[in-house]
């Protein structure tokens, strides 16, 4: 559990995935240690006390669930709760969660590049013949 305000700034600097619930950061410590840690916050502009814990609340639960499977091991994660994140439905929540974790993981980028490259190599040689033809 990230509790320290120089952790916060450290993670601030790595990986960020916004989604409209909530905003997700994820910084590799380089350690040498493989725990996963993680931090919560919520600013007073989403609204009083009890709203902010609610909020609190519901992003504790999500990581309760996905942080275990989905999460970069040896990495501080930080979730930042968003105006909307207290009225919109856990499921949703959950998916964009998922989502998010996709986008900071190191492996998700490196497959999806990787996917996209084979893709493009795949249709490379034939529109490569015909733009590499020399022009009159």
């Amino acid at each position: 559990m990230l509790d320290k305000r120089r952790d916060f700034l450290a993670a601030n600097a790595g990986k960020r995935a916004p989604m409209p619930g909530f905003v997700l950061l994820m910084r590799p410590r380089d350690d040498g240690d493989a725990t996963m840690r993680i931090g919560f916050t919520v600013t007073k502009k989403i609204g009083n006390a009890v709203v902010r814990n609610r909020m609190k609340r519901r992003l504790r639960a999500l990581a309760r669930e996905l942080l275990a499977e989905r999460g970069v091991a040896g990495a501080d994660h930080v979730l930042i709760g968003r105006n909307g994140g207290v009225e919109r439905d856990f499921a949703l929540l959950r998916t964009e969660l998922g989502k998010a974790f996709r986008k900071v993981t190191p492996q998700a980028a490196a497959t999806t590049s990787a996917d996209t490259t084979t893709a493009a190599q795949a249709t490379t040689p034939a529109k490569a013949g015909a733009q590499l033809g020399k022009r009159p």
